[in-house]
This record gives structure tokens, C-alpha cells and sequence, in this order.
């Protein structure tokens, strides 16, 4: 009998356990902020797994930084709720942020201090205490690349290395989500790419939010994408797929040179295509077109035989592959 039971306690355990290891680093359900009657985040729902690289992105005044903030616990929702690792940030705030490390655009640091006397300060607000004060500053400088300026003043730093000195702040403590709002806001291009190569390598150990204007860099290091847009989440998806689903997918771009109509209704006729719009004619008798087609299709072939057997010559087709900044313009344009 006791066996049995503490084989039934051993398989609870670990359904318990798979289930932890599962769930979700970030879970939004409905959150809302308003300020008057100004609603900066409207209804805003995503879940973020463990080990995801997340591009927060959207235009100025989207509401970006405000949802960072509330996960965060800087400010509270209006309505709706949140948790991380688990913990709501209303009802269980302290071991919410906890689990949080989050450098803010503007990274606020003392100037007077010396790198290793500001992490330092900051271990300790963080109620790191102990040995572990100094383990965790050290490994934080290590990771960040200051090591040549741990005992430089802050004041004397360029605006690459106060980065830094704000990524190793949000590394103290050994958080699990790693919150970095515009972390490159600034650099020149260099001190960009040295960023994005810290980014990468702290994604081995973090789930890493990156809320950021550069849409190359999100493309490059990032598994998921969350649009937001006047308040409201317009997409939570891979790249791949948002790119894939996007209508300008399937564009295909062709110039030719004959008669326009025929040419017009012969490329309607293809199955896939949606839409044939006449771009320009030019004096030479050339003219250009655009074929809308169903996503993820490729008409170029058909297209190319069809103005052969017209007997046109063809001097140019173009299969439109739409990027990431594509996805964002059809998504938060207002016309």
C-alpha cells in the first residue's frame, strides 16, 4: 500500500513538474490602460514561452512601452491581468518581478559611480545579499563585455558601453524574462551589431522580450513577433508565417513590350492570379505590370509562357519576397 501511494505521488510530481515546464514565461488576458480618456492599451492578449525571442514591435505611441510597463509592474492595468513565470503581477507583484530583468529606453544610471560600485548598488536594491552580491556583478560584468571599464566612472562612457552597463543592471538577480525596450536607441552601427551579439547569446539562458524600431534585427535574432497598434495587438506570429500570409506574397512584377490588353487578359486568366494593375507604358512601347496572386504561389513561369506565346519579348519578372517591414506597413498604415 505505501509503495502504491508513493508511486501515485511520484507520477503527480511529475505531471506537476511537465506541467511548470510548459507553461507560459509571459500570459496577457484582456490587459487595458487608460489614461482619462486617453486608452493607450486596448484588450491585449499574448502568451510568450519559455526560451522565445520575442520582436515587440509597433510606431511611435502604439503602446508598446506602456504594455512593457505593466508586465513590469511600473504601472497597473486598468483592467485585465498578467502573469510571469506564473505569478499574476497584480496579486503577487514582488515574486512577479523577480523573475523580471528590464532596461528601459533610457537607461537611468549615476554618473558619479563606477561600474562596479553602481552593479554593485544595484545587486543589493535587488536584495541579492551575501557572497552572492559579488558572484552575480562579476558574472554580470563577464557576460556584458565591461570587464576594461568595471572601474570607470559611468559619466566618462560612450552611449554603447551605458548600454551595456543597463543590460548587465537587468541581468542581476538571474531573471528568466529579460524586458529590453529599445535597446539599440542610439548606436551607431557597430555598437548595433555588438548589441544584437549580446542579445543572441543572453537568449541561450532568458526569454528575451526586444521592443525596437529596427526591424533587420528582429529578423535576424527573433523566433516570434508581436504588432501592436494604436493600443491593440494586430499579430503574434513567427516571421515566417506573417511574412507568408502577407498579400504581397504572391506579386510578381513583369515588363513587356506589345500590345497592353491582350497581354492584361491573357495573365487574368492564370488560376492563381487575383488582380492584373497596369504600372506604367513607356515611349519604347514597354510596359510594366503587377500581378496580384494568392500567397505563397508563383506565377512567374506560367506568366513568362504566356507572354511568349504572344509573341512579346519580356525583359523583366520579379516575384516579390515581402520582409518583415512589409508585414508592419500593411499592418499599422492608416490609409
Amino acid at each position: 500500500m505505501n509503495r502504491m501511494a508513493g508511486e501515485f505521488w511520484l507520477e503527480k510530481w511529475l505531471i506537476s513538474a511537465s506541467i511548470i515546464s510548459r507553461m507560459s514565461m509571459v500570459q496577457a488576458q484582456h490587459l487595458h490602460k487608460a489614461f482619462g480618456r486617453f486608452v493607450a492599451v486596448k484588450d491585449a492578449s499574448f502568451n510568450i514561452e519559455k526560451g522565445e525571442i520575442i520582436g515587440f514591435l509597433g510606431p511611435n505611441g502604439a503602446g508598446k512601452t506602456t504594455t512593457l510597463k505593466m508586465l513590469t509592474g511600473y504601472l497597473p492595468p486598468s483592467a485585465g491581468t498578467a502573469s510571469i513565470a506564473g505569478y499574476d503581477i497584480t496579486d503577487n507583484p514582488i515574486e512577479a518581478r523577480r523573475h523580471i530583468g528590464y532596461m528601459p529606453e533610457n537607461v537611468p544610471l549615476y554618473d558619479d559611480m563606477r561600474v562596479y560600485e553602481f552593479l554593485d548598488y544595484r545587486a543589493r536594491l535587488k536584495g541579492i545579499c551575501g557572497r552572492s552580491v559579488r558572484q552575480q556583478v562579476v558574472r554580470a560584468i563577464e557576460r556584458c563585455g565591461l570587464e576594461v571599464k568595471r572601474r570607470s566612472l559611468i559619466r566618462t562612457l560612450s552611449k554603447g558601453y551605458r548600454q551595456r552597463v543597463g543590460l548587465a543592471d537587468a541581468l542581476l538577480g538571474e531573471p528568466d524574462l529579460l524586458i529590453l525596450d529599445e535597446p539599440t536607441n542610439g548606436l551607431d552601427p557597430n555598437q548595433i551589431r555588438q548589441i544584437r551579439e549580446l542579445i543572441h547569446e543572453l537568449s541561450e539562458n532568458h526569454t528575451v522580450i526586444l521592443s525596437t524600431h529596427i526591424l533587420s534585427e528582429v529578423e535576424m535574432i527573433c523566433n516570434k513577433v508581436i504588432i501592436i497598434d494604436q493600443g491593440v495587438i494586430k499579430a503574434a506570429d513567427t516571421p515566417e508565417n506573417l511574412t507568408t500570409s502577407l498579400r504581397a506574397a504572391g506579386r510578381v512584377t513583369v515588363e513587356f513590350k506589345g500590345a497592353l490588353e491582350p497581354a492584361m487578359e491573357a495573365l487574368a486568366s492564370i488560376e492563381a492570379i487575383k488582380k492584373v494593375i497596369h504600372e506604367a507604358s513607356f515611349d519604347d512601347g514597354w510596359h510594366s505590370l503587377t500581378l496580384r496572386a494568392e500567397p505563397g504561389t508563383d506565377t512567374r513561369e506560367r506568366a513568362a509562357t504566356i507572354i511568349a506565346e504572344l509573341g512579346y519579348p519580356l525583359r523583366h519578372i520579379y516575384r516579390h519576397v515581402p520582409t518583415l517591414e512589409d508585414v508592419f506597413v500593411e499592418m499599422t498604415r492608416r490609409d
